[in-house]
């Protein structure tokens, strides 16, 4: 399904890389964070080049609902209890900060794309919660203020209300950068070896590179595959749903986010860890409560996206790794993608020049956060289930049982294989191994894919790569006669 930003705004396609370069820094991936950190960096004087394995803004950038915001849940409170209040304020700094960066740049450029100042508010049935939240908003610094009985068309005790935040048209604001920049598109990264990165078309020597690309996908160093998880969640633009002005999310179960966009209510939700959704209906519950809701309205765009969820509650943005010195990461943004991406991009672009903010030490990767070792036991012991699942896990079915236009992992000829049915004759064979790290996959009904419940890799139907952090598609297996 094509997103609301993709469907309204086209982007002039790059050729491959198809030579040899040499730059001062290479950027790993052409999202909102790539571009950004290209783009500042460049101003510096530096040559810059950007790789991207798909389309320039053609993966997690597409798919928000681009809230630039500082308000980014219930946080604030937590952060100065488990943080102190000096890191806490250094995490509320660099998203106010991004704010005033996107609108003074987008200024500076001249560049149309809808951007908007509004509130931004999170509301919930606990009115205690709510108080204690907007009492450590404003201890940060923030304009935040309490807000009883908001005007919503659901039962809420209360909202915290952050003022002059904002919203825009991201693929719109990232066309613009990408202009003056050299991107390589359809151009994946085979692999990444201290100066120097290998694509299918070239190589790049950079003395810096920067991993801007979602997820890191080199494993060792870093572990940032022990140290985070993904999710998923969805989102559907209608028509004639009337809802407040400003940008609004939830911190109660269910929760739901909406913002309006012209004459269109952006309603999210129905978020899960990617591969943990195999029943599927995410999609199902999320209209369910827009008929409740807005029983007038009609359903124009309907999209997802996935995030990375960092095991401490911060991202991790700078040096990738003591021992690659050259290397640095931005990743783990937990669905507060639109100001962490500003902020990724001023931190990166800043330790290049020697002129780091001085904010980020709270977002520094070698910084162990309170709670993450714990975060990191649970992950692990997803991933290990996910991986003790391809060596004992029996399926139960044969490709006979899959209906048609389903999928699943079945025996096949003694073997495990993930089908699915084009037909109720003809179908896709691939393995249901995830080439990232060995773990086995699982069918997505919701989206026709076949899901990594470990690290969040995911793959369509034939088993082409759709997200990382695996780089190569699914392997074919062999049809047996019949068995499909």
């Amino acid at each position: 399904m094509q997103s609301l930003w993709r469907a309204t705004c086209p982007i002039e396609k790059r050729e491959p890389l198809a030579q040899n370069r040499t730059a001062d820094a290479v950027v790993i991936g052409a999202g909102i964070t790539g571009i950004l950190t290209a783009f500042f960096l460049q101003k510096t004087g530096k040559e810059v080049v950007v790789l991207e394995r798909g389309r320039i803004a053609g993966g997690q950038t597409e798919g928000t609902t681009a809230k630039i915001t500082a308000q980014h849940g219930l946080i604030y409170r937590r952060l100065i209890d488990q943080l102190g209040e000096g890191p806490a304020r250094q995490y509320a700094q660099a998203n106010q900060e991004a704010i005033e960066a996107y609108r003074r740049l987008i200024r500076e450029e001249a560049i149309d794309c809808d951007f908007q100042k509004t509130c931004a508010y999170v509301y919930s049935q606990n009115l205690r919660l709510l108080a204690r939240e907007a009492a450590a908003a404003k201890q940060l610094g923030i304009p935040a203020t309490l807000v009883e009985k908001p005007p919503l068309p659901f039962p809420a005790a209360g909202a915290v209300r952050f003022r002059d935040q904002a919203q825009f048209h991201p693929l719109k604001f990232i066309r613009a950068l990408a202009q003056k920049l050299t991107v390589y598109e359809n151009t994946p990264v085979q692999s990444v070896d201290d100066q120097r990165v290998q694509t299918p078309g070239g190589t790049v020597r950079a003395k810096k590179i920067l991993f801007t690309c979602h997820y890191p996908f080199v494993n060792f160093p870093g572990l940032y595959f022990a140290r985070m998880h993904q999710e998923r969640s969805y989102v559907l633009a209608l028509e004639n749903a009337p809802f407040p002005a400003g940008m609004w999310i939830g911190a109660d179960r269910p929760s739901y986010s909406f913002r309006r966009y012209g004459d269109l209510l952006l309603f999210g939700g129905q978020g899960h860890r990617t591969g943990k959704n195999p029943g599927g209906g995410q999609y199902a519950a999320l209209r369910r409560a827009a008929r409740t809701l807005f029983p007038q309205s009609r359903e124009v765009y309907a999209w997802s996206a996935q995030d990375g969820m960092p095991a401490g509650g911060i991202p991790y943005i700078g040096p990738y790794s003591p021992s690659r010195p050259h290397w640095y990461v931005a990743a783990g943004f937990q669905k507060w993608g639109m100001s962490t991406a500003m902020a990724a991009a001023v931190l990166l672009s800043g330790a290049l020049c020697s002129k780091e903010p001085s904010w980020a030490p709270v977002f520094h990767p070698g910084y162990l956060r309170p709670g993450e070792l714990s975060a990191i036991g649970r992950d692990g012991k997803e991933s290990a289930a996910g991986l003790a699942r391809r060596f004992f896990a029996v399926p139960t079915a044969s490709a006979g049982d899959l209906a048609a236009h389903h999928g699943g992992v079945v025996l096949q000829g003694g073997e495990k294989a993930g089908v699915y049915k084009e037909s109720a004759s003809a179908g896709t064979v691939v393995s249901p191994r995830c080439p990232h790290l060995g773990c086995q996959l699982e069918w997505n009904p919701e989206e026709k894919s076949w899901d990594c419940p470990c690290h969040g890799s995911r793959f369509d139907r034939q088993g082409k790569l759709l997200n990382g952090p695996a780089q190569t598609d699914l392997p074919a297996k062999t049809q047996k006669s019949g068995t499909v």
